[in-house]
């Protein structure tokens, strides 16, 4: 077995496969998407764990397996089919496996504003679930990218604070039904431009078009995203028109020996992409748990 990423998805993966006395091989690039935040939540007994930290505990326990091997590197290649797949490494070894657990993960890509990205994760965050409670009682900007961020917008005013405001942002500009709702919900919009972004990791400073600067002290940004890795479209699994690839309710992707785990894959009716260092988790388990048991059936019929 070879799992590719060594997340929450992929460390949950191996963590099966290893107790199970399956050979496994993880490969990590050492880039997980988390990197920037310096706490994770909404994980039982590791909230507000830094995600390095979690992730070296991880490694941690799978050291107790000796069936686990974990290697720093980058998969740049897949080809093969069930039972017979190969994977090329950036170092130049080349590894076999029967099956392989896609758990690359997706990229974060926040608008190209001047300041921006140097502040994600730290005062410009993605997600109310994962920063509402730090954010709590604070001003706060919702940077939209898109239409539907107006409904951020209006869960943090009806959650975490009393000032909020949307930041149209041209394009992604609300429709105008959402108009009387961000007005019955004490949300004001600002139609100027943000054109850079300045301040420390709690005076935020929004420098708009027209000349004015927003103080606010934390910003709500759900930037759009690609996947970290072209392994699954390389090696032909249906990818969805969000970008993420397509798995069937045991993690499954649509090339038989592959699945995916983690941001890297949902389900077709989800409407979000796994974005929770639980749900990623839960999802390398429920890969490992069914590819196990598939391996198990083909082998008692071959024998």
């Amino acid at each position: 077995m070879i799992v590719v990423g060594g997340g929450p998805a992929g460390l949950s993966a191996a963590l099966v496969f290893g107790r199970q006395r399956r050979s496994v091989l993880v490969v990590d690039g050492g880039r997980p998407r988390n990197a920037p935040a310096s706490r994770m939540h909404m994980l039982l007994s590791r909230d507000g764990t830094a995600p390095a930290e979690f992730l070296a505990a991880g490694r941690g326990e799978l050291a107790a397996y000796p069936s686990v091997q974990l290697r720093s590197g980058t998969v740049v290649s897949a080809t093969g089919t069930i039972d017979d797949f190969t994977v090329a490494l950036s170092d130049g070894t080349r590894e076999r496996a029967r099956r392989l657990v896609l758990a690359t993960g997706q990229v974060d890509m926040p608008s190209d504003i001047p300041g921006l990205a140097e502040r994600f994760g730290r005062s410009v965050f993605h997600c109310p679930y994962c920063h509402g409670w730090e954010a709590a009682d604070k001003t706060l900007a919702v940077l939209a990218s898109r239409p539907e961020d107006a409904m951020m917008a209006l869960y943090l005013a009806d959650r975490f604070s009393s000032d909020v405001v949307l930041c149209a942002h041209g394009a992604a500009k609300p429709p105008r039904e959402a108009a009387a709702a961000l007005a019955a919900g004490n949300v004001r919009v600002e139609d100027s431009p943000v054109v850079g972004v300045g301040g420390g990791p709690d005076d935020v400073a929004l420098h708009l078009a027209d000349g004015r600067v927003l103080s606010r002290q934390a910003v709500f940004h759900r930037a759009p995203t690609r996947q970290h890795s072209r392994l699954a479209e390389e090696l032909g699994c249906e990818i969805l028109p969000d970008g993420t690839v397509r798995v069937d309710e045991r993690q499954r992707t649509t090339v038989p020996g592959v699945a995916a785990a983690g941001d890297t894959a949902k389900l077709p009716a989800v409407p979000e992409a796994t974005t929770l260092v639980v749900l990623g988790a839960a999802d390398g388990v429920r890969a490992a748990l069914w590819m196990d048991g598939d391996l198990f059936r083909a082998d008692l019929e071959n024998r």
